[in-house]
């Protein structure tokens, strides 16, 4: 293995710290703005095992990451998803192991997963009304959800954040009622632009589309916001409010593009990694892992090499049909 003080860094300058690894492109949602209703899955025999999935978060520790974020698709539905975060937990080196997730299997995961070395999860809820959530979602329960929220706080998680897609006239109006349950729970919560990976026919993204500034011009109305330095090694932009201790974060890949401060990579269920969220930039590793079961140093150069084709940025253009043709749930969160 490289040594770990080698820093991974990309032909800008930008040094890679933190990977974000898709377990699966499988869901028990279908959110109208991640996947079509009637998606088609990869096959199980074009996916990572679990153990190669470790292999390439332990290549990736060796080259100084220091956070892991396991994805999907939702990474509770994989097949003993268990089993990787004990062994992630205790890879040495690692400084944050995270979790992004629907909440729905919280209520059973959540004290395992604190138990088994998971040091962050965030949480997505779109509505707080049952029926426009199962709208959005196509096949979510918003109670199950809930319950999964209480049950993140109690097992002790520090930092739990919740994200929010707000679009307009379909959920806007409820940006302040998701401030307050934040706020009531003592949790943080980043507000999201919608995204144009994947053709969706369910609406129209240019018509639904809902602005970080937007969002932050409803907050102030009642709650003052403070600009912070403070960041979770990702693209938030975090505001603090004078009388809570919940945080609000905005992530605007449209309105405030971040592609200068990029820390990050994402390795697909089906081994590819991708280089950046908004372009097809990709090295196959999938057939190194395969092709030389083992070699950590072979896989690890494939890594070192990748960086090279890193892009310096991703253009987003909601007037335009979609440059990105997979959807988010095989994107990896």
């Amino acid at each position: 293995m490289k040594t770990a003080q080698q820093i991974l860094a990309d032909r800008f300058g930008r040094q890679v710290n933190y990977l974000r690894l898709s377990v699966t492109d499988r869901c028990d949602f279908r959110c109208v703005y991640c996947m079509a209703e009637d998606m088609q899955f990869l096959p199980r025999k074009q996916i990572l095992t679990l153990e190669q999935l470790y292999d390439v978060a332990a290549a990736f520790v060796g080259l100084g990451v220091k956070k892991i974020r396991l994805t999907g698709g939702e990474p509770l539905v994989r097949n003993n998803v268990m089993s990787l975060v004990e062994r992630l937990g205790q890879l040495p080196g690692l400084e944050q192991l995270h979790l992004t997730t629907n909440g729905a299997q919280l209520d059973k995961y959540a004290a395992p997963l604190k138990a088994a070395g998971l040091s962050g999860i965030n949480i997505s809820i779109d509505s707080l009304h049952q029926q426009r959530f199962k709208d959005l979602t196509r096949t979510g329960d918003l109670h199950k959800v809930l319950r999964g929220i209480d049950a993140a706080i109690e097992a002790g998680f520090s930092r739990i954040k919740l994200n929010a897609v707000i679009m307009k006239n379909r959920n806007d109006d409820e940006i302040l009622d998701l401030v307050d349950f934040a706020r009531n729970r003592g949790v943080d919560i980043s507000f999201i632009e919608e995204m144009p990976l994947g053709q969706i026919t369910e609406h129209d993204r240019a018509l639904s589309f809902c602005s970080s500034d937007d969002i932050r011009g409803v907050i102030e109305q009642h709650y003052p916001l403070t600009p912070t330095t403070e960041t979770s090694g990702g693209p938030s932009r975090y505001y603090r409010m004078a009388d809570s201790n919940s945080r609000i974060g905005f992530i605007s890949p449209h309105s405030h593009n971040f592609c200068h401060l990029c820390n990050r990579v994402r390795l697909t269920v089906e081994g590819r990694l991708l280089l950046c969220l908004g372009n097809e930039h990709s090295v196959d590793l999938k057939a190194v892992l395969d092709q030389h079961p083992g070699d950590s140093e072979r896989l690890q150069q494939a890594i070192i090499d990748a960086m090279h084709i890193k892009p310096e940025r991703h253009h987003f253009d909601l007037s335009d049909e979609p440059q990105i043709v997979r959807f988010m749930n095989t994107t990896g969160g």
